[in-house]
């Protein structure tokens, strides 16, 4: 029988310390700028200021990338501009340093982690640490099977909160979280449809590579089909994930829920950290406050998720590529937030 009980979860997790984000609110009512002049800056340096207990907030220095990575079966429907099974090949650019997220990383100097979850290649071709987590060799075709069995779900959400304990062990003070797959953003579709009520079409987007209407029509099919098989197991998010999210999306979700166990604070970043994040909202509602949403990808699914757990997004300048670039735009402002809450000088009071 397994002991996994993820209910544990909504009495872990308390909200960041709501007596330090007042006392941060009355600090920047004293600073020499006006309140309001600096816009979401304000509201940033606020919630890392609650996130770490700290006022003034303490600047980020040890942030890191978390990319959780994936085959999924889906896509050899055609619902990719990526041929299914090469998500392998996108990992191996990110290490090499050529993908967007590594270039961007290597400017401000932000360790990038992979972490392969069901990649469909052979483990030994990829670094040890790479691996070491792996569930599976790609996940189900969630139209017509389930994306993982009972037990390589429990593996995967265990292995998500292994990463988010490690992280928040060596000292890691902000993770931005990512994904590298290829069929993700179509279980993500699935997950946002199904917990948010609507139909497949409402939330069916054209992914990364920007598919012609072809290859949405097919998407939004199979968005269709995987919502089928969702709705009778709305009411267990493990049931939910293994029936139409994957070992990736999974190790996202568990990872979420932990680090807020942890106090680690994370930057989201396109509609698949997003739909693992609604699915960690339904298992602890308090867990969003620990999380900011980095940009507005243009996908609708993204959109959908994020107003249902109302983040607004940092940034909205349509980057679909996924794999933490969002999340790494967005963090110089989190810092420069976090600059300005802390060094900013306050205005001392005129005598009477």
């Amino acid at each position: 029988m397994s002991s996994l009980d993820i209910d544990d979860f909504t009495d872990l997790i308390e909200r960041p310390d709501g007596g330090v984000r007042r006392d941060a609110e009355a600090r920047r009512e004293r600073l020499a700028v006006p309140p309001g002049s600096l816009g979401r800056l304000d509201d940033l340096g606020e919630w890392l200021a609650a996130a770490q207990s700290a006022v003034p907030v303490r600047p980020v220095e040890r942030p890191r990338v978390v990319l959780f990575a994936g085959d999924h079966g889906i896509a050899a429907l055609g619902v990719s501009a990526r041929a299914a099974g090469s998500a392998v090949e996108l990992v191996r650019e990110v290490l090499e340093g050529g993908r967007p997220v590594s270039v961007l990383a290597r400017r401000q100097g932000v360790p990038v982690r992979v972490v392969d979850m069901s990649l469909d290649c052979d483990p030994e071709t990829l670094p040890e640490d790479v691996v070491r987590h792996r569930v599976r060799r790609g996940s189900g075709r969630i139209d017509i099977e389930d994306a993982l069995t009972a037990e390589e779900t429990e593996a995967a959400f265990r292995a998500g909160m292994a990463v988010a304990d490690e992280e928040a062990d060596s000292g890691t003070d902000l993770v931005v979280l990512g994904d590298v797959s290829v069929g993700g953003t179509t279980a993500a579709g699935v997950l946002v449809a199904a917990l948010c009520g609507t139909d497949a079409s409402v939330v069916t987007g054209r992914g990364g590579l920007a598919i012609d209407d072809l290859a949405w029509m097919r998407k939004c099919a199979a968005i269709r089909d995987g919502l089928r098989r969702a709705r009778p197991v709305l009411g267990d998010q493990l049931r939910l994930l293994a029936t139409v999210g994957g070992a990736d999306l999974t190790a996202m979700t568990g990872f979420l829920l932990q680090a807020a166990v942890r106090k680690l604070p994370v930057v989201l970043d396109g509609v698949v950290g997003a739909a693992c994040a609604l699915v960690a909202q339904r298992v602890a509602f308090r867990a969003p406050d620990w999380w900011v949403a980095s940009h507005d990808s243009g996908e609708p699914g993204q959109a959908k998720a994020l107003d249902r757990m109302a983040l607004d997004p940092v940034l909205a300048h349509g980057v679909r590529v996924g794999e933490g670039v969002g999340g790494l735009l967005a963090l110089p402002l989190i810092q420069a937030a976090a600059a300005l809450a802390a060094e900013l000088p306050e205005v001392v009071a005129a005598a009477e």
